[in-house]
């Protein structure tokens, strides 16, 4: 996919690999969007707004952002389109257009997926939160499966559920590193009290 052109969706949201993203769609640009994305089983892309917002007039998005797989959909309500998406490859916009509709479309390059690298020892604390966050919650807040040993997935989710800022957010989602991802997500979490220890009991 790499040098093809995809739509954007800019969004005040930051959309990782393997994340879950419920969106409510109305406008009609988008719902043509979404229309042509399933008719041609291709993804669209999801980026943080860098200026401007998400209704109206089309909004400059950051320059990386995240392939947005649809995985299902729904129209109880007519005008109003209710679509389940699944992150995919992260990509960087080449060059972006705006056409009469309003709809931003990009020119991309796909970065390569972070390998799995095993979590180290010392990020046992990021997993644990994981895990406590699964286990409260009463539907699926993560997709299947879970990797809690896969050191780009704990970054990746831990990313997502934290109250981070949108922008920082955004420069998460840009490093490569998993481990530099863990050890500001872990500082994060220390800061805030967040941290469960190692030894804790449940």
């Amino acid at each position: 996919m790499s040098g093809s052109r995809i739509p954007i969706f800019p969004l005040n949201t930051v959309l990782f690999p393997g994340g879950l993203l419920p969106l409510r769609v109305f406008e009609a640009r988008y719902m043509d969007m979404a229309r042509d994305c399933l008719r041609d089983e291709q993804p669209f892309g999801v980026c943080l707004i860098r200026e401007g917002r998400e209704v109206g007039a089309p909004a400059t998005p950051e320059p990386v952002g995240c392939l947005a797989h649809i995985t299902d959909w729904d129209m109880q309500q007519l005008g109003l389109l209710q679509l389940k998406t699944l992150g995919g490859q992260r990509f960087r916009i080449l060059a972006s257009h705006n056409s009469t509709q309003g709809l931003v479309s990009a020119d991309i390059e796909l970065i390569p997926p972070e390998q799995a690298i095993p979590l180290p020892g010392n990020f046992v604390s990021c997993t644990r939160l994981l895990e406590l966050v699964v286990a409260e919650q009463d539907r699926p807040i993560f997709a299947e499966p879970h990797e809690f040993g896969n050191a780009a997935w704990v970054g990746y989710r831990l990313a997502e559920i934290l109250p981070v800022p949108l922008a920082a957010k955004q420069k998460l989602l840009e490093l490569t590193d998993s481990l530099a991802r863990l050890e500001i997500l872990q500082r994060f979490m220390e800061q805030r009290g967040l941290n469960t220890p190692s030894g804790a009991s449940d």
